[in-house]
């Protein structure tokens, strides 16, 4: 009995450790992509496939959101020739990319009159939609790095003026915004990320 009891207890001790190795496998793996990930602007022309994309975007709806409204919405172009004819004149990297991302931010929600449960939900801003989906954004772009492809954050909210003629191509209804562009594809350039940390720039306790 008692070795069997040892042999227990060496077997829950040994799965103890195992998931703790594999915890800060995983946690010290998240850390380098954080600190790896840079900007890429250039790619080989490979196509995304669907499997890696549909991943990409999961990671993206895993972003934390106020209230849990979700407002994030995506619209995914991997058609060459479309890419190229929406994309192409705002700038060259375009044409090379596997797909092109539309990160976009529903601006309204329906929700009841605070404390009036039986009233008619009525159509009302959301204010944090731009946060929620910058949150989207950077998780898509973690994403993609972790899956060795490589992508940038192009601007669009609030130069609305400048994505205008995107929405109006790819049927973007007025109350959904575009917050940012992102090409996603083979890298064919291999930068190295920028060393940003700047202790001065942290104020502790208070400024």
């Amino acid at each position: 009995m008692k070795t069997l009891r040892t042999i227990s207890i060496m077997a829950a001790l040994a799965v103890m450790l195992l998931c703790t190795s594999n915890s800060q496998a995983q946690d010290q793996s998240a850390l380098e992509v954080i600190m790896a990930r840079t900007s890429i602007r250039s790619f080989t022309g490979e196509p995304v496939s669907r499997e890696k994309l549909e991943t990409i975007l999961k990671a993206g709806m895993a972003a934390p959101s106020a209230m849990n409204i979700q407002p994030w919405r995506f619209v995914v172009v991997t058609d060459k020739e479309k890419i190229s004819k929406v994309f192409g004149t705002r700038s060259k990297m375009f044409t090379t990319a596997g797909a092109v991302i539309v990160v976009c931010g529903q601006t309204t929600v329906m929700r009841k009159p605070y404390g009036q449960p039986d009233a008619p939900a009525t159509e009302t801003p959301n204010m944090f939609w731009y946060e929620d989906c910058s949150a989207a954004a950077q998780n898509i772009l973690l994403a993609v790095k972790a899956l060795g492809l490589g992508a940038v954050w192009t601007a669009g909210y609030p130069g609305e003026q400048r994505v205008a003629p995107i929405a109006e191509v790819l049927g973007i209804p007025e109350n959904v915004k575009i917050l940012c562009v992102i090409p996603v594809g083979v890298p064919a350039e291999n930068p190295n990320p920028k060393d940003k940390w700047k202790p001065d720039n942290i104020h502790w306790e208070q400024w």
